[in-house]
């Protein structure tokens, strides 16, 4: 008898490249599978549906960690997974189980098999079928990519919807302006349901207050409706219509988190329902992990061959918009040598990812990433990163460039292994 891991496997590996290469989109599909499994996403418990370009993961995080310090059971679903699948479903407290895992994918493949149901599709009525099941108090509802035809947006009365900042990604699926772009994530927002805005570019907001207006959706924008802000002791600054309040410092590194969490309390304002209290919130903020956002490695095998002194730190980040704040949150640092270990899948041009790291960075190594056949080579990131003034070498993997970088010898340095979240769980599944 197939163990439950050879189970998965059978049905997710031959889809394995829609992972990547979605194809076309359409919520045809979809909409057929959920019909066949009873439409399990009308009987979930209030959905908190979020979009984004960038900071969607740690909103996510962030608002887990709040409502769970309320002792709320918190269902989530997320992509991609970083080292396990079983990460996409997590199910009141811990990451779905792997025997659960195999039982509800036969099922929904069952359901799916004459209609050529693509990757993110079964994993998303897997969710939708174990939230409907297993007993919980919020679902938080991450899409995959866009909105409007996001497989996640079959829930059509969700309790909100929130929007991160929105910068240019997946533009060949999305458009090529911000206008384009906001338009398919304004999508999650539905009629009379509270719409929570993170920081943005005029073009995107003017988008949203717009959707906002056609269907009577209340909007709770940061800067107008809600603010956040660092202070001085890098304690949370918040302020929205109940009042002004000073929060502990998040527990996720980066200026740019202090907005993230600002956004995960504007949405539980927006919904009082949940009953999140103050006291839950200022738990949260401390106690919330999200792995691969600017997170330091502290053991496995690339940790142990550095020298003493030097840093290695891991981030998913994979576009433009992402790279801009990382990038500036190091500025913000204590100044020593950074050296880059980087990769991105050939959709992504690489330049617009390494451009924000220009004087800040000593070399850039070129690796691919394992097991993905769609990563540029190594040498295309190298004369990526030549094209821009910055250093560029090939390296066969991530080991071999960590350790080119230690035998160049020098200061105690800061590496940074960044481009892509299937680079990040890679490095992760041997050094997490």
């Amino acid at each position: 008898m197939a163990t439950p891991d050879e189970r998965i496997h059978r049905i997710l590996d031959p889809l394995k490249a829609q992972r990547t290469h979605p194809g076309k989109f359409s919520l045809d599909k979809m909409g057929t599978l959920l019909a066949r499994l009873g439409n399990p996403q009308d009987r979930i418990p209030p959905a908190i549906h979020v979009a984004g370009t960038n900071g969607k993961g740690s909103l996510v995080a962030f608002l887990r960690a709040m409502c769970e310090a309320a002792g709320l059971r918190v269902h989530m679903t997320i992509s991609p997974d970083l080292v396990r699948i079983n990460e996409r479903v997590y199910l009141a407290g811990s990451d779905i189980k792997t025997e659960l895992l195999a039982d509800l994918l036969e099922e929904v493949a069952k359901a799916g098999q004459d209609i050529a149901a693509q990757h993110f599709e079964l994993i998303t009525a897997l969710a939708f079928l174990a939230f409907s099941r297993i007993p919980g108090d919020v679902v938080l509802l991450e899409t995959g990519l866009g909105g409007r035809l996001d497989a996640t947006n079959m829930v059509n009365r969700p309790a909100a919807a929130a929007i991160t900042p929105i910068s240019f990604d997946h533009m060949e699926f999305l458009g090529d302006t911000l206008a384009k772009i906001g338009a398919e994530k304004a999508e999650i927002m539905k009629p009379g349901r509270p719409a929570i805005i993170g920081p943005q570019q005029p073009e995107a907001m003017a988008v949203f207050e717009t959707k906002a207006a056609e269907i009577d959706a209340p909007l709770f924008r940061y800067g107008r409706e809600w603010r956040a802000w660092k202070e001085a002791d890098e304690r949370l600054g918040y302020e929205s219509a109940k009042g002004k309040r000073l929060l502990p410092k998040p527990g996720l590194l980066g200026d740019y988190q202090y907005s993230n969490a600002g956004t995960a309390i504007a949405v539980l304002e927006a919904c009082p329902a949940l009953k999140v209290p103050d006291a839950a919130i200022a738990a949260g903020l401390g106690t919330v992990r999200w792995p691969a956002r600017l997170q330091r490695l502290s053991k496995g095998p690339l940790v142990a061959s550095l020298p003493v002194g030097w840093e290695i730190w891991l981030d998913g980040t994979h576009n433009a918009g992402g790279a801009e704040v990382v990038a500036a949150t190091m500025q913000t640092w204590p100044k020593r040598p950074l050296h880059i270990v980087f990769s991105t899948q050939k959709q992504r041009r690489p330049e617009p990812i390494l451009q924000p790291f220009l004087g800040l960075v000593d070399s850039v190594h070129g690796v691919p990433i394992p097991d993905l056949p769609s990563s540029h080579d190594p040498e295309t990131i190298a004369a990526a990163a030549r094209s821009l003034g910055l250093p560029g070498i090939a390296s066969a993997n991530v080991a071999a460039a960590v350790a080119d970088i230690v035998a160049k010898g020098g200061p105690a340095s800061r590496i940074l292994i960044c481009g892509s979240l299937y680079l990040a769980g890679s490095v992760l599944a041997q050094n997490g």
